[in-house]
């Protein structure tokens, strides 16, 4: 998703004539197609402007937030790597949205359904996001509520953040937990994902067996499938009938299909097709609520122009390493002190790598039993945590 937003325009640059002009000129149609692309479907560059600001427009700057974290700008940690980046994505389970009431009653209030810490390096070599599981029990500190109010600090599951303090509070917490930066934040709720998975005309996924779920609406054959947007909303949802019914399978299967987005994202059918480019762009921005530093087209492409040159065996996806709760089977606590390696290589951009998790058969349905860190036998020591990268085939 933020691979296509970064597409839009060079910026300044340096001037060339003759041929060194024609090649620079093609370079930039091919890495920065986005804002070209738009200008042709106008016609015009009037008409190409107006869609630009359009676009520009549809992002939600998230100013409570922002106000809120500055209160507490003194607790929070600080960055030790130039140029290094942490975003949290966070996938809302708002009902209040355009088309969001079918999945479920709106009591008023959203919780955090998706989670990840995207880590950005330094020179942008790699990009690693780890998942958060919802039911990981933290300490969420007191919160700022939609009425104007402040919670009490409590220990409860991490997704209470989000529903009792919104993005700022999810982000303290998530600073709390891991001791890392929170550089940027975007919200998208599932109206957006849906819009975003068809926008790129689909998502292809492999099934080792058929699906046929009635809670996540969801009835598919096995092998190859492409899934539309609500297709893939249910499929990255469901629980009760997929693999075997654990969270963790659930938060494997997600970072296995924005692997496959990644993928289909920076195929350039999408990003060179202006016919395609634009209803995803436009699904890409109207989806997201962020901090006001991301909130624009240029302050995305900001961000990802960097990303458009990381290869996607370097596109990384892991979980938290986590266990059953002590006291409560059916929530997670860290495993440490693996948990805790993680988050310092994370903030000090050291290397991490994935390999594939050892999977156990299901024991409950919040079973998480596999072996989530492994000393490394290359690379003198780096250590490898059990996940998946975006080259991965989901058929594989």
């Amino acid at each position: 998703m933020t691979d296509s937003a970064g597409t839009l325009g060079p910026g300044a640059g340096s001037s060339a004539t003759g041929r060194g002009l024609l090649r620079r000129r093609r370079r930039r149609w091919v890495r920065y197609g986005g804002l070209g692309a738009v200008l042709l479907v106008a016609g015009t560059v009037g008409t190409g402007w107006a869609l630009y600001a359009a676009l520009d427009g549809n992002i939600t700057p998230d100013d409570d937030a922002a106000a809120e974290l500055a209160r507490y700008e003194k607790e929070r940690p600080t960055s030790l790597v130039k140029d290094a980046q942490n975003i949290l994505l966070i996938g809302s389970d708002s009902r209040s949205g355009d088309g969001n009431a079918r999945y479920g009653r709106d009591s008023g209030t959203e919780r955090s359904d998706t989670t990840i810490l995207l880590h950005l390096a330094a020179g942008r070599r790699t990009a690693t996001a780890v998942s958060l599981p919802r039911d990981l029990m933290v300490e969420v500190p007191a919160c700022r509520e939609s009425d104007g109010t402040r919670s009490e600090p409590v220990f409860t599951m991490f997704n209470y953040a989000f529903q009792k303090g919104g993005s700022a509070c999810t982000i303290r917490t998530v600073e709390k937990l891991t001791n890392i930066r929170v550089d940027h934040h975007m919200v998208v709720d599932f109206h957006g994902f849906k819009d975003m998975v068809d926008a790129v005309d689909g998502v292809a996924v492999c099934l080792a067996e058929p699906i046929d779920d009635k809670a996540a609406k969801l009835r598919l054959p096995a092998g190859r499938v492409t899934l539309d947007g609500e297709e893939a909303l249910g499929y990255v949802r469901a629980r009760k009938t997929l693999g075997n019914g654990s969270d963790t399978d659930r938060m494997d299967r997600q970072q296995r299909f924005l692997g496959a987005l990644v993928n289909k994202v920076q195929s350039n059918d999408v990003l060179l097709n202006p016919v395609k480019l634009y209803p995803v762009l436009d699904a890409a921005t109207s989806s997201l609520t962020t901090d006001p530093d991301l909130a624009s087209l240029r302050g995305l492409y900001e961000l990802v122009r960097g990303l458009r040159d990381i290869p996607t065996e370097r596109v990384q996806f892991l979980t938290v390493p986590r266990e059953s709760y002590v006291y409560n089977s059916n929530r997670d606590q860290l495993v440490e002190p693996e948990a805790q390696r993680l988050f310092e290589r994370l903030r000090r951009d050291a290397p991490v790598t994935v390999t594939a998790a050892k999977k156990v058969p299901k024991v409950s349905e919040h079973s998480h039993d596999e072996e989530p860190y492994e000393e490394s036998e290359h690379g003198g020591g780096v250590p490898t945590f059990h996940g998946n990268t975006a080259a991965e085939d989901t058929c594989g």
